[in-house]
């Protein structure tokens, strides 16, 4: 099978499924890929269902085509080349409930609670 696509291509797929660990696209030429999570956005990807759904079109780079013909693809390679890159649809998921910033609130509370219990710290 003859491969229409080079590696370092953008092109434009849909996404077919989403797993944890990524999203499988269909190719214009029929081909599929996959868009692994450390491929999607220099930010933390908590979970890969705030960036694609099903059956949306997307415009990936291809960053790689394995011996069965299989690409391996990116959307932040894309956001690379834009001189004030963005993160791809950051605010879809509201992950303020993780990080330090949550346990930092969070910790005024656990002291008091030790302080009312009487222990000492060790």
């Amino acid at each position: 099978m003859e491969n229409r696509y080079r590696i370092g291509q953008v092109v434009q797929g849909v996404i077919t499924g989403i797993k944890s660990y990524g999203a499988f696209v269909r190719l214009d030429n029929g081909q599929d890929g996959l868009i692994h999570i450390s491929e999607i956005s220099d930010y933390f990807v908590n979970d890969v269902n705030c960036f694609f759904r099903k059956g949306e079109k997307i415009v990936v780079k291809i960053i790689d085509i394995d011996a069965t013909g299989k690409y391996r693809l990116s959307l932040k390679a894309i956001q690379k080349n834009r001189k004030y890159a963005i993160p791809t649809k950051k605010n879809i998921c509201d992950n303020t409930s993780i990080g330090f910033s949550s346990l930092a609130n969070q910790l005024p509370v656990w002291i008091s609670l030790k302080v009312k219990k009487g222990e000492k710290n060790d």
